[in-house]
């Protein structure tokens, strides 16, 4: 079942207008897909986050546009004010829910790796992969639990289970996640006394002891 968002349409594309409108609480946003002129409508704010945060980047949105019926969506991409963290434009791309699409998805690792609780170093190359779905079928993430990992191993795309519904297209030899062995520190050679220079001492007019005896001898 898709989630439902109320768009109203969005004629006047001035500046002043679309200020505006994010100073009521409102999105400017673009709805557009294969075959479909795009059309430029404006969402609520608060709805919208809500969505994205309770259903999923991916999830699948019935966008209810005023004089017009509702259409299929997924939100493609979106950009946040990084001061007021909201959202301040979107576009909606409308799917086929009968065709295959490819989309990224998130990665959640689960577990503590056996070799991180011994001192290895966790590191995670990559953090989305790119699956190949119909829009129905594409997971909201896909997990990996990393409980077993010893320092020196890895998992790569091609260890992953197969799943049902969606399919990994990425390499099968790029990596995922790994624990690698912690750094060794350099430990620095004890200086011998014989090598200890002495510093030479140089007096307030900036002359050395040896240059004050060859001017007493001549």
């Amino acid at each position: 079942m898709s989630a439902k968002l109320k768009a109203s349409l969005r004629e006047d594309l001035a500046r002043s207008n679309t200020k505006q409108l994010r100073a009521d609480g409102f999105v400017p946003s673009v709805v557009y897909g294969k075959e479909k002129d795009p059309i430029t409508v404006a969402v609520n704010n608060i709805e919208l986050q809500k969505t994205i945060r309770d259903e999923g980047r991916n999830a699948i949105i019935s966008l209810d546009v005023e004089e017009g019926e509702a259409v299929d969506v997924m939100l493609h991409e979106y950009q946040v004010d990084p001061i007021r963290d909201t959202v301040i434009h979107a576009d909606f791309y409308v799917v086929d829910l009968a065709q295959e699409m490819d989309v990224e998805v998130s990665i959640n690792l689960v577990g503590e790796p056996v070799g991180a609780k011994e001192g290895g170093v966790l590191q995670q190359p990559l953090y989305e992969l790119l699956v190949r779905a119909k829009p129905a079928d594409i997971p909201e993430e896909i997990t990996i639990d990393i409980s077993e990992l010893n320092i020196g191993d890895a998992i790569s795309v091609a260890d992953l289970d197969g799943a049902e519904g969606y399919e990994v297209i990425e390499d099968e030899d790029t990596t995922i996640v790994t624990v690698t062995a912690p750094e060794e520190e350099e430990e620095l050679e004890p200086v011998a006394e014989d090598e200890l220079v002495e510093p030479e001492l140089v007096d307030q007019k900036g002359e050395s002891d040896e240059d004050e005896e060859e001017e007493e001898t001549e």
